[in-house]
């Protein structure tokens, strides 16, 4: 082992182990990176004293760096985005937020500017929405747009090949032209870009619909519960809402729901509208947003209803198997989603999920790529 190697081995144990060490171990090295590492120990300090025993490390004992006495949450994860690995970083910055609750950092905007936006952070967004404002709430919009643009990228060609390929194998791409224009969305989706000096609504975004026949289309109802074990079904719920309203012969219904209903079907085209709308608390009333969708139905047999829900309903469960069994005599299709997500890892009330199943509804967890192929059978 050259010396060089050996210093970085002593500096990593060093950082373990804590300033209580540094009688017996020191950080070697020159000066500059005796700093660095002192600096590293400090951003470690600033996270790990809070686990109030449960580390070896004591923020009473340990020793400072060469920077300012006092971090705040937006220097602390700027330092520890420069001064560790990249994965590293990341780790410490989950670590802040699942094991110590540092719901500071989400309350800033320049935190939120530098944080990786996936799921996780996502998740932990959504949880912690309610103590932002201003600013670092548009930061958190803003991750909610990029999470779900991700997502849709990964998932579009895959589900719409899926859907177009059963469905409409006969039907051309939509025509961007005068006659298909959609004025409605178009002026709906360029509002934000409203220019009050000139009084003139900028259109950076045009949109147009697919020349399809109303009696054609196949409308699909889309009931998100918000309890907060369904956290990633709802992040993909709401983009595979906008991968499907995108289809010509699609006309998709989306709500949330807990013990009260919203009605998102204007937003189904923005998912982060729809990821920044839940809120989590409360109960869960399923029979209640089955009873909405129900009455959402128009022509039954070209109508899939998708609950996405663990099924432990906190309302009448008499009232959701009456509700089911109509839905599912009327000729419509009725599923329950116990997961929809990349794992589709159910957990969910069996008993109430096999009585659902032996009623004649799907009931189970499915990948969003399998939503699209079962939706696809659904309207072959």
């Amino acid at each position: 082992m050259t010396d060089e190697s050996k210093a970085i081995s002593v500096n990593r144990w060093r950082l373990v182990l804590g300033g209580m060490s540094d009688k017996s171990l020191s950080f070697t090295g020159d000066k500059a990176a005796i700093i660095t590492f002192q600096d590293m120990e400090k951003l470690l300090d600033y996270l790990y004293s809070r686990a109030q025993g449960d580390d070896v490390r004591n923020e009473n004992s340990r020793q400072g760096g060469q920077g300012g006495s006092v971090l705040n949450a937006a220097e602390w994860i700027t330092k520890v985005r420069t001064l560790f690995p990249k994965q590293t970083a990341d780790v410490l910055e989950r670590q802040a937020l699942e094991r110590f609750n540092m719901t500071e950092l989400l309350t800033d905007k320049k935190v939120l500017e530098e944080m990786k936006p996936d799921i996780a952070l996502l998740k932990t967004i959504i949880q912690l929405k309610h103590l932002m404002n201003g600013e670092a709430l548009q930061a958190a919009v803003k991750i909610a747009k990029q999470v779900a643009d991700d997502i849709k990228q990964k998932l579009d060609m895959t589900i719409k090949r899926s859907l177009t390929g059963r469905l409409d194998k006969n039907t051309s791409s939509v025509m961007k032209c005068y006659a298909n224009l959609d004025f409605k969305k178009t002026i709906r989706r360029n509002l934000k870009n409203y220019d009050k000096t000139s009084n003139q609504l900028i259109l950076k975004d045009i949109y147009f619909s697919g020349r399809v026949k109303k009696h054609n289309k196949k409308r699909i109802i889309i009931a998100i519960d918000e309890s907060g074990s369904m956290l990633g079904s709802v992040i993909y719920s709401a983009v595979m809402a906008q991968i499907i309203s995108e289809l010509p012969f699609a006309e998709v219904k989306l709500i949330i729901f807990d013990t009260s209903i919203v009605d998102l079907s204007d937003h189904a085209d923005d998912p982060a509208q729809t990821i920044m709308s839940v809120q989590l608390g409360g109960g869960t009333d399923i029979a209640k947003a089955l009873t909405y969708c129900e009455s959402l139905i128009v022509t039954p047999h070209d109508t899939c209803v998708i609950v996405v829900t663990d099924l432990y309903e906190g309302g009448s469960e008499a009232q959701l198997m009456n509700v089911s069994k109509n839905i599912i005599t009327s000729g419509a299709h009725l599923s329950f989603l116990t997961a929809l997500d990349e794992n589709a890892d159910p957990a969910y009330d069996k008993a109430t999920g096999q009585r659902l199943a032996d009623m004649g509804s799907f009931v189970g967890g499915l990948t969003p790529d399998k939503l699209g192929d079962y939706i696809g059978k659904i309207f072959a």
